[in-house]
């Protein structure tokens, strides 16, 4: 049972009311502002779920808190089901321990810094691995302690410059994070393969469909991530699938299978004449050559953290001319923290030529060039001369690289790295994420134990993440009409919507609004979570609010309903409406919400969801 509520909305605004009924025109409480962006958001707004305080910052009003409190419980019972223990780590951390990491010194201004009134150092938790670090120190001694698996659902903090779409991209959230602490690599497994099982079940109970890709690992550090996305056009990650073997990734890590150019005999090195041919297509016309025939030049400026610090270093990246930089596979490949592109200056302050560049004789740089460029002879390349290219241009004759990888932006319609069927691209939300830390934090904070062979060892890490208020907002995307929004009754604030239709006639036997609270109380006493609409507003107000707000079941009680012989009974994602009496309405209700549960199991064709590699 619940406790009494009446109004959809905080207070009694009965205007507002029927302002939020109506299409948004104002930026006002009852309308969606300009700003918001998706139609769920939207949505989220005009029926009074989240009321924005400032950029990025939300409040969750009364039916919003209690959908994350169901989507809590879901969460709850999933991780205790793989033997997760619940714990609740602070928000405010100590800025030593993420100095000890050293991801002080790499993350920029969205990490939200403030001194404390002993002018000490303090950081805004934007995630927990330190703070689990330091607990793992401080607890974990023998081999007989592991493995251990704790979680938290806790505010996070991170100063996002854009946000947007409201709770997708906000500054503010909430998470729910755990923590896996194993002896071996084969527990680390085991607990990365019970996350991955254990989130499509949390998705998928609260409504959501969502496809698991590999992920780069970013600042989290670590051997392996995957992303859990739920697919929608206002997605900010675009991800690349194969529909023939079901291979997927993030569009940061993507690999394709890359198509060589046919091996020719090494020719001699030309000089050769290209004046204003400052682009690989202008080059390639002006040659009469192929665009995979050339070598094209991108100049980035890298933030390294080594042992003094963080030192920055000019990037020469070398790749085929019909390719382009993928930044990601770059900065992975240099272990940079952060990634820009170089100034016309700092390239000529190497001996490099904008648009005529080359690493051919250039000191004092660090040379990545893509893998497939080894393969690729005979290749047009700069000559660091105005107006002028070398032909015949081959990797380890004329030049020599830092670093050999696969730096190259995977695009639609290039083949699959695993069977060459043409990848398709998606738009997509992260709503979680699962990351194999391993002794990425243990080793710099002194997280070891005591093996069983005598030996102390550094605890092996995971780390894995939901976003509570992301995953709302992207149910509300998923399930909404022109109405408003259809919930999941696994996460639906209230089962039923409860709508009174005061009457007018005052015919006798018919008191809609006795018969109204004695069903209230009813479904009360069973149970079943109700809201009440009782206000003293026109029929087309309510109805088109229940819409809006979107809970499963309506119940309308009117003259007409009693009239007929009981009351009207409906389904917000169904258009039909019956009368069903008054004796019925407990076991009635109590069976379509059984159904609506079923459909919710039923709509995803197994339990159990083959692990991607």
């Amino acid at each position: 049972p619940v406790r009494r509520q009446r109004r959809p909305l905080v207070g009694d605004r009965g205007s507002d009311h029927e302002r939020a009924a109506r299409p948004a025109a104002r930026d006002d409480q009852g309308d969606a502002p300009a700003e918001a962006e998706t139609p769920g958001h939207q949505l989220l707004l005009r029926a009074g779920f989240i009321r924005q305080l400032a950029a990025g910052i939300f409040t969750a009003m009364p039916l919003a808190r209690r959908t994350l409190a169901k989507v809590e419980t879901i969460i709850r019972e999933e991780m205790d089901a793989i033997h997760g223990q619940e714990v609740s780590m602070p928000v405010v951390h100590p800025a030593s321990i993420w100095q000890e990491t050293g991801r002080w010194y790499q993350i920029g201004t969205e990490m939200g810094r403030f001194k404390d009134k002993n002018n000490r150092d303090m950081v805004l938790a934007m995630t927990h691995e330190e703070a689990v670090a330091d607990l793992v120190r401080r607890e974990i001694r023998s081999y007989r302690q592991l493995p251990q698996l704790i979680y938290h659902i806790q505010t996070k903090w991170r100063d996002d410059p854009r946000p947007r779409a409201g709770l997708i991209r906000a500054r503010e959230f909430t998470m729910k994070d755990s923590y896996s602490l194993d002896a071996d690599w084969d527990g680390l497994d085991r607990q990365y393969r019970a996350h991955y099982q254990a989130y499509f079940n949390i998705f998928h109970r609260s409504g959501l469909p969502v496809i698991a890709v590999k992920s780069d690992v970013g600042m989290m550090g670590g051997q392996m991530a995957h992303e859990f996305m739920y697919l929608n056009p206002y997605g900010e990650d675009t991800l690349f699938l194969c529909d023939q073997c079901a291979y997927s990734a993030n569009r940061q890590i993507a690999r394709f299978r890359k198509q060589s150019v046919p091996a020719t005999p090494m020719l001699p090195r030309e000089l050769v004449a290209t004046p204003q041919m400052k682009t690989i297509a202008d080059l390639a016309a002006f040659l009469g050559i192929p665009t995979s025939q050339t070598a094209k030049a991108v100049f980035m400026v890298a933030s390294i953290q080594n042992t003094t610090g963080k030192e920055d270093r000019l990037v020469f990246a070398v790749i085929r001319g019909d390719m382009e930089v993928n930044e990601s596979k770059l900065a992975n490949a240099i272990k940079a923290c952060d990634l820009r592109a170089a100034t016309e200056d700092e390239i000529i302050s190497v001996g490099a030529i904008p648009g005529f560049a080359s690493p051919i004789g250039l000191d004092n740089i660090l040379v990545v060039v893509d893998d497939l460029i080894p393969d690729s002879s005979n290749l047009v390349a700069g000559a660091n001369i105005e107006g002028y290219h070398y032909i015949n241009v081959n990797y380890g004759r004329d030049y020599e690289a830092n670093i050999i990888a696969d730096i190259s932006l995977a695009r639609e319609g290039d083949g699959c790295p695993h069977c060459g069927t043409p990848l398709r691209s998606e738009r997509g939300i992260e709503v979680g994420n699962i990351f194999k830390l391993g002794t990425r934090y243990s080793e710099a904070m002194g997280c070891s134990f005591l093996a069983n062979d005598g030996q102390s060892k550094p605890v092996i890490m995971g780390s894995y993440g939901i976003g509570l208020g992301r995953l709302l907002a992207c149910v509300a995307e998923a399930h909404h009409d022109d109405q408003g929004l259809i919930w999941p009754i696994s996460i639906s604030p209230y089962q039923v919507h409860l709508v009174l239709l005061t009457g007018k006639s005052g015919s006798p036997g018919l008191d809609s609004t006795g018969v109204a609270g004695q069903i209230y109380h009813q479904l009360f006493e069973h149970g079943i979570e109700v809201l009440f609409d009782d206000r003293d507003v026109s029929p087309g107000v309510k109805f088109n609010d229940a819409d809006l707000i979107g809970i499963p079941i309506r119940l309308t009680v009117s003259e007409r309903a009693l009239s007929n012989g009981g009351v009207e009974i409906k389904l917000r994602k169904g258009a039909e409406k019956a009368i069903i009496t008054l004796d019925e309405i407990i076991p009635y209700i109590q069976q379509q919400i059984t159904a609506l549960m079923d459909e919710i199991t039923s709509s995803f064709t197994s339990l159990e969801t083959p692990f991607m590699e």
